[in-house]
């Protein structure tokens, strides 16, 4: 069957582990030249893009946070391809905090939340943004929580954060059309290691309250980001919920 993205240059921010990992992976099954990020991890992106069918892949270090990095990420993306096509991110942070301990979400932690989970996201987008317009049909795919809209993440600040991209989609969805679609992903609890200390008991647990009787794998997350890209041509400012109905 033809490859949907042959010719396009997609940039995955965090694309070296979890969901971003898999999306990389199938845009590149998709026939796009990936580039991801890593922070470090220089010689495991290597050897993950070895693996990656097609050519043309590249790895770059980026630390959000860091805004002078975010901008030398995309000099090198604009230097080397001239272009960006597709823009997911899917970089985060998160520190598990009970809801009732106020005392534990202290300002350093919410503070490094936003940096890494907001304002990061945005500041990548910003730097993107003139390339995305140019390829005349640009997308950006930022990875959400279904924390956004429940308020029940692993901090009460990861769910803001969330709740600020959902709304930051929606925003940049009117601001950046024509040229530029932009959609949100919010998975639920996806069984990968990105929230520290749950394992296998917390999944079984989850699964059980879950419409479906299941838990997401970062896979199921890649398929909603593709899809993105190649089905839903029409959306944009969307919210695009992988959550075997936990959400509910």
């Amino acid at each position: 069957m033809p490859q949907k993205l042959t010719g396009k240059i997609a940039v995955i921010v965090g694309g070296t582990c979890g969901c971003g990992k898999s999306a990389a992976r199938m845009f590149a099954e998709e026939g796009a030249s990936v580039v991801v990020t890593y922070r470090p991890g220089k010689e495991a992106s290597a050897a993950f893009l070895a693996d990656l069918p097609g050519s043309g892949h590249s790895a770059f270090p980026v630390d959000v946070v860091d805004t002078q990095s975010i901008v030398a990420l995309k000099d090198s993306v604009e230097k080397k391809y001239g272009r960006c096509d597709i823009l997911v991110n899917s970089s985060g942070f998160t520190k598990p905090v009970a809801h009732d301990d106020l005392e534990g979400l202290d300002d350093d932690l919410i503070d490094r939340m936003f940096a890494v989970n907001f304002r990061g996201q945005f500041a990548v987008i910003r730097a993107f943004a003139p390339m995305l317009k140019a390829s005349g049909d640009g997308l950006i795919v930022n990875i959400s929580s279904i924390a956004g809209f429940n308020g029940q993440g692993s901090s009460i600040a990861y769910s803001a954060c969330k709740a600020g991209i959902d709304v930051m989609g929606i925003a940049l969805g009117r601001a950046l059309a024509p040229h530029v679609r932009v959609m949100t992903v919010s998975p639920g609890a996806v069984e990968t290691s990105f929230v520290p200390g749950r394992g296998a008991e917390f999944y079984a647990r989850a699964a059980a309250t879950a419409p479906l009787k299941k838990i997401p794998q970062a896979d199921d997350v890649a398929e909603a980001v593709l899809a993105c890209a190649t089905h839903l041509k029409m959306s944009t400012g969307s919210i695009i919920v992988v959550d075997a109905g936990r959400a509910l």
